[in-house]
């Protein structure tokens, strides 16, 4: 099983954004995270219809971000969240989505994220990134403190390289996130691959609800 997340960007894409996610889905990645926040409902709805299709040709999980109507409305069972808005979503709305993760960006965060339903988190940013210019990353320090504060998986995001993934694994995070090079790469399918290849310690956690 790859322990993998790809987070879009469409805006990062020097290419056509749904082929870029193709290749991507080809790869077999364990989930692509759709993070298009700055787009109207109705622009999200159409447009997650169809990275749905393309995901479900290659059996690639896609979880939705933010936009928890039109999770619903599209019956897709898998939602992350800022954790501002995982605050507000009701209990029996929680109780709808296999997969339920948040943004964290402090060991307190991580600990509400779990209280609050989550079945995985994402931690950082862990390294320095474009992303993120001028403010430094959290360090692996940080991530093992999240690690070791919660009971659910932690995925790494923020500057993960092939250079640094091992790094990560070994301070206790289930896997990692990767966005920006993903989104930037000439060629998508082989920079998942590789980055699959380099990591020998594979997750044992699922992403979603025993």
């Amino acid at each position: 099983m790859s322990n993998i997340i790809c987070v879009t960007n469409r805006r990062l894409c020097r290419t056509n954004f749904l082929y870029q996610i193709e290749k991507i889905a080809e790869a077999g990645p364990m989930a692509i995270i759709l993070r298009e926040k700055d787009l109207s409902r109705e622009e999200y709805r159409n447009l997650a219809k169809s990275v749905l299709s393309i995901c479900k040709k290659y059996e690639t999980p896609c979880i939705i971000h933010s936009f928890v109507n039109v999770a619903k409305e599209l019956h897709v069972n898998a939602l992350h969240l800022p954790l501002s808005i995982l605050r507000t979503l009701p209990n029996e709305e929680k109780g709808a989505f296999k997969i339920l993760g948040a943004s964290c960006h402090s060991v307190e965060e991580a600990q509400a994220a779990e209280a609050l339903g989550c079945t995985y988190i994402t931690a950082g940013h862990i390294f320095d990134t474009d992303c993120k210019k001028g403010l430094p990353g959290r360090g692996l320090e940080f991530l093992k403190r999240a690690c070791n504060s919660v009971s659910i998986p932690v995925y790494a995001i923020g500057g993960i390289t092939q250079q640094n993934l091992s790094e990560v694994m070994a301070s206790g995070a289930a896997g990692a996130c990767v966005m920006s090079a993903a989104m930037l790469a000439k060629d998508p399918r082989t920079y998942i691959l590789n980055l699959k290849g380099q990591n020998h310690l594979q997750s044992e956690f699922n992403l979603d609800r025993a």
